[in-house]
This record gives structure tokens, sequence and C-alpha cells, in this order.
């Protein structure tokens, strides 16, 4: 069985993550999506939410699973039975940072092997931290990111505001 890994914070999920999914989930048997706790990041949602936010919005992809993890990339990889690792790319610059990433983790165990995607033309431009900017802004995310979670992020925004006023 061919299954791959595809780690990320996903806070949140975009169209241009739905779209590596949906293309990569069909060159493996089980795609696997974890949502990774990183400590240098100040999530807007939980790491259940963000599950949460991928489930619902993946529930078109028949042989995808979403699962989170705290730890080692490679130690979560192995767990799974998995020895490939998939990383979407938008720009010259994510590959500059995903390259690095992927040698460290051929340092580490040299059986994994880290397959780079780039995301679709029209999604190249998006990022999950632009994406609440502009919701913090009142900026039209519509199109954006999937209908249920452009509904979740209205809803955090409007909350952390009605909190900053009070």
């Amino acid at each position: 069985m061919r299954i791959a890994v595809c780690p990320g914070s996903f806070d949140p999920v975009t169209n241009g993550h739905i779209d590596i999914f949906e293309r990569a989930s069909g060159m493996f048997d089980l795609f696997i999506v974890g949502v990774f706790h990183n400590p240098n990041k100040k999530p807007l949602f939980t790491m259940e939410e963000r599950v949460d936010l991928l489930k619902k919005s993946t529930e078109h992809i028949k042989n995808i699973k979403i699962d989170c993890f705290s730890g080692l990339l490679n130690e979560y990889v192995r767990e799974n039975d998995s020895k490939i690792v998939v990383r979407g790319l938008r720009a010259i610059s994510d590959f500059e940072y995903e390259f690095q990433r992927a040698l460290l983790l051929k340092k580490i165990d040299s059986e994994i092997e880290t397959i780079f995607m780039m995301t679709s033309n029209e999604y190249s431009f998006l990022s999950s931290s632009g994406i609440k900017e502009l919701a913090n802004f009142d900026g039209n995310i519509k199109g954006l990111v999937p209908e249920y979670v452009e509904i979740k992020i209205k809803q955090r925004i409007s909350d952390l505001k009605k909190q900053m006023n009070r």
C-alpha cells in the first residue's frame, strides 16, 4: 500500500491546500494530512478545530485521512507505515524553506522521500497567514477557502473582536 503524509499547521486550510490534497491523493492508496503543533506559531484555531475544518473540507476525497501529531515528522511518518512526505509549494521562497527541511529529514532518516508539488496557478498567492490578515480587516475571503472554513473564520474573528472591545 502506498501511503503519503502531508504535514502542516493548516491554520486555516485554504483552497490551495485542497488543490494539493486532491491531486496528490490520486497518487497514493492512502493520503494522510497530519496537522501538527508548531510552537513558533500562535494559531487562530485549536488543533482539534483545524482537524474538524480539514475533515469537513475534504469529505469528497475518499482515500484521505485527517490526523494530528506533535513531535518529529520522521517518527510520525514511520508510525503510519509511510516513507513519503508531500509538500505543497507556491513560490521559490517556499522551495528554499521546504528544501532545507527535506534535507534535514533525509539526514535523520535516509529512507524517507519528500515530494514537492506546485499548487495550481490560481492559488499560488494564497497563504493561511494572508487569509487571516484579510479576514481580520473584513476583507472578502470567499473562494479562497472552503465555505465551511470561511464561516468559521468569520465567527472566530468576530468573537476575538468582541473580546478585545470588552
